[in-house]
């Protein structure tokens, strides 16, 4: 089964004499077509990109088309998350030149329900931010996990006095 889902953006504007604003992850949610009466405002990396909200604090934007599907072979990163505290979305994003010119615009490329992914990414200096997981997904996601995850067994690790000295041969004899 895969998800439809959209993410949203959020830029805020901040009091600080170096940066102006900031972005951040805003929420990840359903798209179940109730975005497709919008006609988006630019299509940015191939995603449509729209504003739905924009005042003196902050802008809101909408990037639809994104599809999550859960694999077996990323079982361990996916237990990860479901039994953590906080299960998460995670998203990685990158600012990119606003095509009007403005300030860079932040645009998500990827998603994920996956520590070990989430870790990739951040290891290859990308940018990822997390909100919380919904209930629902999270019941997906830990059904996902109890029927596909098989913890490796573990290996007896042999104490270090079995395993003999280090003694180099004699090359005098």
């Amino acid at each position: 089964m895969k998800l439809q889902l959209a993410i949203v953006m959020r830029k805020e504007f901040i009091d600080n004499p170096w940066q102006s604003y900031r972005w951040t992850l805003d929420e990840v949610v359903f798209d179940i077509g109730q975005f497709s009466h919008k006609t988006p405002d630019y299509v940015l990396s191939n995603r449509p990109a729209t504003c739905m909200r924009r005042d003196d604090k902050s802008e809101q934007w909408l990037f639809t088309g994104f599809e999550l599907e859960l694999f077996k072979d990323e079982a361990e990163g996916y237990y990860l998350n479901a039994t953590s505290t906080n299960p998460a979305w995670f998203v990685m994003w990158r600012l990119e030149d606003h095509p009007d010119g403005d300030d860079p615009i932040a645009v998500p490329h990827f998603l994920s329900v996956s520590y070990n992914e989430a870790g990739r990414l951040l290891d290859g200096g990308e940018t990822v931010e997390n909100v919380p997981l919904d209930s629902e997904t999270s019941a997906w996601l830990s059904n996902f996990v109890q029927e596909n995850y098989k913890p490796e067994p573990k290996k007896r690790a042999r104490p270090a006095s079995f395993k003999g000295a280090y003694r180099p041969k004699d090359e005098a004899n």
